[in-house]
């Protein structure tokens, strides 16, 4: 099993598996830095309205995708290694400076959040795209389901243990920063093992791209009604919010893991459609009830499985595979904006959204309605995974069967040569029994 898990990163395998680290550092500081920082310092301040949560989050989340911007031009003039340890050196020195934050300040809020944003965005392009280059296509979902489940280990350890206070958080993602450049350096190697990409495309060339559009719109849209149905999703008490926490995590952390290997050997595209049926179901039967613990349980399991899927295909898989024999900085740039939207809408118009519906089940079947509309650009969209990596993956299974069924068909020869082996000795001490019995009454009467 282990030897399966670790067969992705078999390419270069010491530079590739420091990428892959180096990514879920950023994703697990990501985590701590959103929902265990800036959260937590907003939820605990009484005053802040409206227009002054649209300024905070406005700051963090447009810093982010303007950096992600800026960093792919930043990138053709510097080299990639060298912009990468940038990067890391300025995420270190920003984690330090959350520990000078009052948390009562939301002008120091507002711009500690700024930089941390830019802290994100204006590397990590570089840092997924050379990710993905140093995996072959066929590899590239495995590498990134296996990386995403154990970003979710390390975002599980960081829930609890237990940190608090601006300061302990400062000084532990200053480590946990310092710690994925330290693992980055000691890989040393300067370039993707795979291959080096000269050329790069213009964003002009990417939206005008028929492939990308195709996943691009969908993507846009599951992100809208993501924003739209998530804060209107009533919050249970006590236990049940923890269990319900609990399973959608577990289930996405499960399926990113599996949505991986699916994605590598079913394609991008059917995994995809699956994943966007998965959640027009899950939103669909929240229109039946959101108030429902039963239902509210059944709705995480499908959100927890579709989200798995979909963060492995359109966060670290999808946009490498569309840049071909281009730089994917640009396409991962442009694939992430969707989601850090998502989340500052969800954060700002959606809880107003939600605090103003009398009866959310018809935004609920409204959502369902999109999320199935979003399958059908899919349908047109071409398969990204290439076809001879398919094929030799059904060669593959084709010759392990036969190989199965030689086996069997050659147990049961062997079984029924020994029940004829059987049979013959039985048949044979018969006779011989038979001839033993004529001679005992030969010799008594002759």
């Amino acid at each position: 099993m282990l030897q399966r898990l670790l067969t992705p990163f078999r390419f270069g395998f010491r530079s590739t598996l420091a990428d892959a680290i180096l990514v879920g550092n950023s994703f697990v500081w990501y985590y701590v830095v959103f929902a265990l920082l800036l959260q937590d310092l907003l939820s605990k301040i009484n005053s802040v309205d409206f227009y002054q949560t649209v300024l905070i989050w406005g700051l963090h989340f447009g810093g982010i995708i303007l950096s992600a911007v800026v960093g792919t031009f930043i990138s053709k003039k510097i080299k990639q290694t060298q912009l990468i340890m940038l990067w890391m050196i300025i995420g270190t020195l920003s984690s330090l400076a959350v520990a000078t934050v009052n948390p009562l300040d939301i002008v120091q809020i507002s711009l500690i959040g700024l930089l941390l944003g830019v802290s994100l965005g204006f590397g990590m392009p570089s840092c997924i795209s050379r990710f993905a280059e140093s995996l072959p296509v066929g590899n590239r979902g495995r590498a990134s389901g296996i990386t995403l489940f154990a970003s979710g280990i390390g975002i599980v350890a960081f829930s609890i243990s237990g940190i608090s206070g601006v300061i302990m958080f400062g000084v532990v993602l200053a480590i946990w920063r310092l710690a994925g450049l330290i693992i980055f350096l000691l890989a040393k190697v300067p370039s993707s093992p795979i291959s080096i990409k000269k050329s790069t495309s213009n964003y002009k060339k990417i939206v005008n791209q028929h492939s990308f559009i195709l996943y691009f719109v969908p993507w846009v849209m599951f992100s809208l009604i993501n924003y739209l149905v998530a804060p209107t999703t009533p919050n249970l008490g006590g236990a049940d919010a923890a269990n319900l926490v609990v399973v959608q995590t577990g289930f996405m952390g499960v399926f990113a893991l599996l949505g991986g290997f699916f994605i590598d050997s079913m394609g991008r595209k059917r995994v995809a459609v699956t994943g966007f049926i998965l959640l027009g179901l899950g939103t669909a039967i929240l229109g039946i009830s959101n108030t429902s613990v039963p239902i509210l349980f059944f709705n995480a399991i499908l959100d927890g499985t579709a989200w798995g899927f979909l963060l492995v295909l359109f966060i670290l898989t999808l946009w490498g595979d569309l840049s071909f024999s281009e730089s994917s900085e640009k396409y991962y740039a442009l694939g992430v904006i969707p989601f850090f939207v998502s989340n500052f809408l969800g954060l700002t118009i959606g809880s107003g959204i939600s605090s103003h519906l009398s009866d959310s089940s018809a935004l609920f079947s409204f959502g369902a309605l999109f999320l199935f509309l979003a399958v059908l650009p899919l349908i047109y969209a071409p398969e990204t995974l290439p076809e001879k990596a398919i094929k030799d993956r059904d060669l593959k299974s084709y010759v392990e069967k036969a190989r199965k069924a030689a086996l069997k068909e050659e147990e049961k020869k062997q079984k029924k040569k020994e029940e004829t082996n059987q049979a013959s000795e039985d048949k044979e001490e018969k006779h011989n029994n038979e001839y033993d019995e004529a001679r005992k009454l030969a010799e008594k009467y002759y």
